[in-house]
């Protein structure tokens, strides 16, 4: 299938993949935006960079953002510059050098001029060899030391961005941008803008010694550019889109593979491993067919402007020859003065031509660098979401006397709280609640119910569209993010352990902690035991993201992380979920002491684990529905009894 009929096809089946991901976006996710909202689901996202893929292929406000990335390299950049203006001189000058030796003293049988003009030639030769070599070289370096700079840049605005970013941009996406995209700017740096820059030199140059030794000559061969013109103006919109097709493409393959490398559990144990592949086959081939279009563009723009090379130069021969019989189309003159303007065609047109058509071979690697540039600059542009005003102060640390008993924590109050991913489809409608400190409240309810969401806000992961989450009296706007992060520990129902050993994930709460720190977190945890009985102990690497633990273990592992980070707000999101019966039991006495004393929120499907809470919040679609202590609830016998009753008939 090739051709309108296979682009059709292409189409299709992306519309139909992006309208699968979206029903299956929604099956995990109820919430989640539907096409139309803005920033919304990889729909969205699919539809956007086929948009992008019609733009115009060179944006100077994106080269000149990207050039600035050379600023902190510039006695580099600024001899580079140098090189690239004194090699745009060379090649034209040596083609002049030879034919002057030709006209002067070859034709005039001078062998002494004929040997110094020799060595001459030789010296430029050997001069034009080491300004090569230290273009190239620098041009490298300036291109890696940009690269450099550029990925931390992406690394560290990556680190600020929003959770709401990630919660709508794939992995694999944003991989893409780190490494393929990058990879094409680099190229563009190292080959196409000093090379590029080099032909014009001997374009100009070349333009202006053929136009001082016969103007009308010239003139006729400035007549046939605009040919040259007119296919490069052709070709370079089709391949424009055509290369922005290619990367957006790759982005999508590269997403794949991460999803399904991540998801490589779940497709073995549904034995979707043929269903995966055909998916997977078919967004190769998408991307193996747009290259093929590029491929085919590039293909015949090339060989055009080689032909048109050779059409020139045979001209230029018909029309000199002409005029130095005395038979041209323009007034007689000298032929001696006009051979040797022949000759000097004879040699720069090469090298003209020759200029012309590599500039056209780097603007294919242009094109796609600047596909790559403005997706880069797409990601340092992703705004930060607005956490905190101007004048936010620090949050101050909770009540600590310095013993294991004392009331700290902080006062975290919600105020008729409403919030939304999406705008006109709200997640929590009007929630009231105070939790004082020292306290530890229960969040219960069905899936969906609202309780992640309510913990994202404390988290400060997101700030209420209504209302006011107020932190000791101060709404969390005023408060600084990092501040009011760094008093708040988090043990979640899937934790993220980093490549390393157990040591250095529960340092993570603490990096300044001392081994024995470590352990005695773990040892108030009361799984020191199960921890070193691990292969090596507290040494044990943990591998990527923890999968040489089990869930439980890894479980283990972000307790001791919140016990030795000792935050003033701690949250427990299923914590305990992953956790065997008989190991919840023994740590059920060590999560007693992490709770004391603590503003604690907890979120659990296991109501055993809070029994003791000081107030329980029931949630259903967003608004709390009941509120009291554990057995306050249950003599009310509403929505809590009833499920409390489910969990005790399930342990049963």
């Amino acid at each position: 299938m090739s051709g309108p009929r296979h682009e059709k096809a292409s189409d299709a089946f992306r519309r139909k993949q992006a309208a699968g991901e979206l029903r299956r976006l929604r099956r995990v996710d109820p919430l989640a935006p539907d096409a139309a909202a803005p920033g919304g689901t990889r729909l969205t996202t699919v539809v956007r960079e086929q948009a992008e893929a019609r733009k115009a292929p060179l944006n100077w406000s994106v080269i000149r953002r990207l050039w600035r990335f050379t600023t902190p390299h510039r006695r580099m950049r600024n001899g580079l510059i140098v090189l690239v203006v004194v090699r745009g001189f060379q090649l034209p000058l040596l083609a002049w050098l030879i034919a002057a030796v030709i006209n002067g003293p070859i034709s005039d049988r001078d062998i002494n001029g004929a040997a110094w003009g020799a060595g001459l030639f030789l010296a430029l030769a050997v001069f034009i060899a080491v300004t090569l070599h230290y273009r190239m070289k620098w041009s490298m370096q300036l291109g890696e030391w940009v690269v450099e700079g550029m990925r931390d840049a992406i690394f560290r605005h990556l680190q600020r961005l929003p959770m709401a970013y990630y919660d709508r941009t794939p992995v694999g996406r944003i991989l893409a941008r780190m490494t393929s995209d990058v990879e094409a700017v680099k190229r563009g740096i190292q080959d196409v803008l000093f090379v590029t820059l080099v032909n014009m030199g001997h374009i100009v140059l070349g333009a202006a010694i053929m136009a001082w030794y016969d103007l009308p000559l010239f003139l006729v061969v400035l007549a046939m550019s605009p040919v040259i013109l007119w296919i490069n103006r052709y070709f370079g919109r089709r391949l424009g889109a055509a290369w922005r097709q290619v990367q957006e493409s790759m982005s999508r393959v590269t997403a794949t593979i991460a999803e399904s490398v991540s998801g490589i559990r779940v497709t073995q144990g549904f034995t979707r491993q043929q269903v995966n592949a055909q998916l997977f086959r078919d967004l190769v081939l998408d991307h193996s067919t747009y290259n093929v279009n590029a491929a085919r563009l590039a293909g015949n723009y090339i060989p055009l402007l080689e032909l048109n090379s050779q059409f020139f130069l045979a001209g230029l021969l018909l029309l000199g020859g002409w005029q130095v019989l005395g038979r041209g189309f323009f007034p007689p003159g000298d032929p001696a003065v006009t051979y040797d303007a022949l000759v000097i065609f004879v040699f720069q047109l090469p090298q003209f031509f020759m200029s012309i058509r590599l500039i056209a071979q780097q603007h294919n690697t242009a094109l796609t660098a600047m596909a790559g540039g403005e997706r880069v600059l797409e990601v340092l542009d992703t705004p930060l979401d607005d956490l905190e005003d101007d004048d936010a102060t620090a949050s101050a640390g909770g009540a600590d006397t310095g013993t294991a008993s004392a009331t700290r924590g902080a006062r975290v109050a919600f105020r008729d709280v409403r919030f939304g991913y999406v705008p006109g489809q709200p997640v929590l409608r009007g929630i009231t609640l105070t939790a004082e400190p020292g306290t530890t409240t229960a969040l219960v309810g069905r899936t969906g119910s609202g309780k992640s969401t309510l913990i994202k806000l404390i988290s400060k992961f997101y700030l209420p569209d209504s209302g006011a989450l107020l932190v000791d009296g101060t709404p969390v706007r005023k408060l600084r993010t990092a501040s009011l992060l760094a008093r708040i520990g988090i043990v979640l129902q899937s934790n993220f352990l980093f490549t390393g050993t157990v040591t250095d994930n529960i340092r993570i709460g603490r990096p300044d902690a001392t081994d024995a720190e470590v352990r005695d977190a773990a040892q108030r945890l009361d799984c020191l035991d199960l921890l070193e009985a691990l292969p090596q102990g507290l040494d044990t690497p943990v591998g990527e993201r923890g999968t040489a633990l089990s869930l439980g273990q890894r479980q283990l592992v972000c307790f001791c992380r919140a016990m030795l980070a000792d935050p003033d707000i701690l949250i427990l999101d299923e914590a305990t979920s992953s956790v065997d019966t008989l190991t919840e039991a023994r740590i059920q006495h060590a999560l007693e002491t992490l709770l004391t004393g603590r503003t604690s929120f907890v979120v659990a499907h296991r109501l055993s684990t809070i029994r003791h809470a000081h107030q329980v919040l029931v949630l259903e679609q967003g608004e709390i529905i009941e509120r009291g202590t554990h057995h306050e609830l249950l003599s009310l016998g509403g929505q809590y009894a009833t499920l409390y009753r489910q969990f005790i008939q399930a342990s049963e």
